[in-house]
Order: structure tokens, then C-alpha cells, then sequence
């Protein structure tokens, strides 16, 4: 198991700054998600620790061994495409066996590795599988013979980009757990890029979230999601609604209502709060302790299956609120415990 550290590096084509001095540390055996929107830095920081991308400034080690120069085959590393990047003139066997034949391993112990490494990643009937060729596959196993072949190596560092978005979302759902057993089974470093936030919260042991080349914070799982350091953060991790403010001594105006607030912030600020931390009440009803109120208009409501997304009119915006149960259009109070209101200055 390796611990890989990025340090100061820097990544610039034209006149755009991919990475501007990322700092970061992957710890040994653990699985790290980068997460954040498209254009963030995140594929360009992990295409830079395989060694695909020349780095213009910086420094990245394993276990303190500088690799910043040498080439990707050197470096120790296996890739998960997004793609699969099967070859598709050969069978499964070959496509898993492939880096095995190129470092030259004898036929026997590429025999015995490569069907090792698809029972691993339950591919299924392994006698039947071994001699299709990858279009005669689903996707979902297509990715398990991309990860089997990126494991076949026993790689230091494993580094997958975004390698479920490709499939439905039933099988993606499937793989995430599969993924996070096979990790923890195998005990390999890994480095997971991603833009979906379910997907980083519930694979990672550490999530690391970009914003425009920079790191903007890491944290658990749950510490980034429950204590966001920044509005980018709060705003970008669950389905938030962020309305502009006005904080003064003992109150917060927002959306033209004041409510009270107790925090630091002064002037102009932006408010964030969740959809699924709002209760909807019948506007007479009376306020609650620890709580805050707004009153709104519900203008529409959508069924996603598990719960109703509720949108609510409040002055000039809308906000979105879920609930279990549909709700008919008209006036409503929208109430929130007061912690979950996140002001940031």
C-alpha cells in the first residue's frame, strides 16, 4: 500500500490554470473521491498522478519517492476509464492478461492471475466469460474487465475516472458497493474521480472537493457534507437552495421576511439551506422553539419516486423543498431547525 502526496503542483494550458498549487495528501489504503463540477481540475489532478499530463510545477511522490518525471508505465499505476478501453478484437481473457504479457510474466502465472482477478470481480461464469470478446458484454461487466485488468498488474495506486457514468442507474448503484468491497478486500491505494456527490459520499473514505483548480476542502464523507467551510461547499453538496441576504444584530432578512439570527456575519450574505431539511406547515401554524419560519406560495410539485419535490415561490425566487407526501398548491410555511440555516459572509 502506497501514500501518495501532490505537492504545489501546477497545470496550465493557454491562458487557463487547471491546477493552481494543489496540495494534497492519498493515504495509504484508504479510497480518496475528488470530487466537484466539470472544469474543477479533477481528471486533470488524477491524469497528472498517472503520469499522462507533464506537470508545469510541483512535486508528487509515493511513499516519498519523488515519480513527477518518470513516465506512467514506471510510476506504478492502473487506470478505470470511463470508457471500459477494452480492445475489441480480443476476448475477456486477453483484455485482462494484457499488461501481464508485456511485462513479460510466464503463460502459466497469467493463467492463474487473470481468472484470480475475475472471480474477484464476480464477472460470472468464468468458463463461459473468459473467451467472449467485450461487445458480447453489458456494460456492467465491461467495467468489471476494465477493473479486473487494472488489478491483474497489482498496481501501487489505483486510479479510476469517473468509471460508472457510463451505465444505467441501477447497475451503477450495484457497482458503487462492489467497488467499495472489492477496495477494502484488496486494501489498494485508490483515487476515485467523480462529479457525482451520491457517489463520493457513499464510496470514499475521504473526499476531497475542487472548485476552478484549487481544493476547496476535504474531509469524511460526513464532515463535508455536514459542515461545509464555504457557500460552494453547502451549496454544492445535497439539493440546496442559496438565496442572497441581509444579517444585522439579532436578525436576517431574506427573501423580504426577517428572521432571527445569532451568528457573526454582518451585511450582505448568502443563505443556504437544504431541501430536505424543511418542513412544510399550513401558514396559521404556531412558530416552534429552535426553529425558523418563512412564509411562501407552493406553485408546483414533482414525484421522484421517493419523495415529492416541492417548489415554493418566496418574494422574487423559488425555492425547492422535500416531503414524503404531495402537498396541494397555495400558500405554505416553510420551517427549519435554525442550525440548518448556513449563513456565509
Amino acid at each position: 500500500m502506497v501514500e501518495v502526496q501532490v505537492e504545489n503542483v501546477r497545470k496550465t494550458y493557454g491562458e487557463v490554470e487547471a491546477l493552481k498549487g494543489v496540495c494534497l495528501g492519498f493515504k495509504s489504503g484508504r479510497l480518496t473521491a475528488i470530487l466537484g463540477p466539470s472544469g474543477c481540475g479533477k481528471t486533470t489532478l488524477l491524469r497528472s498522478i498517472a503520469g499522462f499530463i507533464e506537470v508545469d510545477a510541483g512535486r508528487i511522490l509515493f511513499d516519498g519517492e519523488e515519480v513527477t518525471g518518470l513516465p506512467p508505465q514506471r510510476r506504478g499505476t492502473a487506470m478505470v476509464f470511463q470508457n471500459y478501453a477494452l480492445w475489441p478484437h480480443m476476448t475477456i481473457f486477453e483484455n485482462v492478461a494484457y499488461g501481464l504479457r508485456l511485462q513479460k510474466v510466464p503463460a502459466t502465472e497469467i493463467r492463474r492471475r487473470v481468472l484470480k482477478v475475475l472471480a474477484l470481480v464476480e464477472i460470472g461464469n468464468l468458463a463461459d466469460v473468459e473467451s467472449r470478446k467485450p461487445s458480447a458484454l453489458s456494460g456492467g461487466q465491461q467495467q468489471r474487465v476494465a477493473l479486473a485488468r487494472a488489478l491483474v498488474v497489482e498496481p501501487k495506486v489505483l486510479l479510476m475516472d469517473e468509471p460508472l457514468s457510463n451505465l444505467d442507474a441501477k447497475v451503477r448503484q450495484r457497482l458503487r458497493g462492489e467497488l467499495r468491497r472489492l477496495q477494502k478486500q484488496v486494501g489498494i491505494t485508490a483515487i476515485y474521480v467523480t462529479h457525482d456527490q451520491e457517489e463520493a459520499l457513499a464510496l470514499a473514505d475521504t473526499v476531497v472537493l475542487m472548485d476552478q483548480g484549487t481544493i476547496v476542502q476535504t474531509g469524511t464523507p460526513q464532515e463535508i457534507y455536514l459542515k461545509p467551510t464555504t457557500a460552494f461547499v453547502a451549496e454544492f453538496l445535497g439539493v440546496s437552495n442559496q438565496l442572497e441576504g441581509e444579517a444585522a444584530d439579532g436578525k436576517l432578512v431574506v427573501a423580504g421576511q426577517a428572521i432571527p439570527y445569532a451568528g457573526a456575519a454582518r451585511g450582505r450574505v448568502a443563505v443556504i439551506f437544504r431541501a430536505s431539511d424543511i418542513q412544510m406547515q399550513e401558514p396559521s401554524a404556531p412558530p416552534r422553539a429552535g426553529t425558523v419560519a418563512l412564509n411562501g406560495v407552493l406553485e408546483e410539485s414533482l414525484f421522484l419516486g421517493a419523495h415529492y419535490r416541492h417548489y415554493i415561490r418566496l418574494g422574487d425566487v423559488v425555492v425547492m423543498a422535500d416531503s414524503p407526501e404531495q402537498r396541494p398548491a397555495g400558500p405554505v410555511r416553510l420551517v427549519l431547525p435554525a442550525e440548518k440555516v448556513q449563513v456565509y459572509g
